[in-house]
């Protein structure tokens, strides 16, 4: 399945980096580019990590807190 719509990377691409040594989101995100643009898919490429158990290595899901909530703004017209 494509994790990243942006960069067109599946589970089976990151799986496939895990495979060959990477063991960080930083690596990952440098290497394959996910998380890059809109950055929705952040969640979900640490969710792959996990279940490829490399999270207790760094991929950072135990320890990810969530900020505060963004507030959008609509600007009118004068």
């Amino acid at each position: 399945m494509i994790v990243c719509v942006c960069k067109s990377v599946s589970d089976r691409t990151i799986r496939s980096s895990i495979a060959e040594g990477v063991d960080s989101f930083d690596e990952l995100q440098f290497e394959l580019g996910v998380a890059s643009c809109c950055g929705k898919c952040e969640e979900s490429v640490r969710d792959v990590m996990l279940q490829s158990g490399v999270c207790a290595s760094r991929c950072g899901v135990e320890h990810h807190v969530q900020t505060a909530p963004l507030t959008f703004y609509e600007r009118k017209a004068a």
